[in-house]
């Protein structure tokens, strides 16, 4: 009797453990990440309103300002390298003073005090949206733009953080 539950209690733990190590080799699926559906749901209109005011209207301020309201609201938006590389060509383009906004109507709230940014500050902003997208989604379908892009501001950043 004691053999045969040494033997059960073999068995069984070796099943256990095979089981184990199985689900933890080869992993090729990337982590899945919860969305809220409705929060998902307004990213995806604040980026089809971006897109409008952006390739329609050239209206980069109107542009800029949706993307960043996604970034703020839904980092892990399942399209937030499209939002990133929208952010960043607007940025680029009101450096270049293009589009039918002025710059100045971009305004930075520092507490009491309002400001708008350079031409530099623009490019810089730019060039860091695009290198977050390079670095933070290698297999967007943006990168290669955002690579050509950011070749005459000096390439991307590199990634911070660990």
């Amino acid at each position: 009797m004691k053999k045969f539950l040494l033997l059960m209690f073999a068995a069984a733990s070796l099943f256990l453990v095979s089981s184990v190590v199985c689900a933890q080799t080869g992993s090729k699926q990337a982590p899945q990440v919860t969305r809220d559906a409705d929060l998902e749901q307004d990213s995806l209109h604040n980026l089809e309103v971006a897109r409008h005011y952006f390739k329609l209207r050239k209206a980069y301020v109107a542009a800029l300002q949706r993307c960043e309201e996604i970034m703020a609201a839904n980092p892990a938006f399942s399209k937030i390298d499209e939002v990133l590389f929208m952010a960043g060509e607007s940025s680029l383009h009101l450096a270049e003073g293009k589009g039918k906004q002025q710059s100045s109507l971009y305004v930075i709230h520092d507490g009491d005090n309002k400001r708008t940014l350079t031409p530099d500050q623009f490019r810089d902003l730019a060039r860091d949206y695009l290198s977050q997208l390079v670095n933070s989604y290698p297999e967007s379908s943006f990168r290669n733009q955002a690579e050509d892009t950011l070749r005459p501001l000096g390439g991307a950043k590199p990634k911070s953080g660990p």
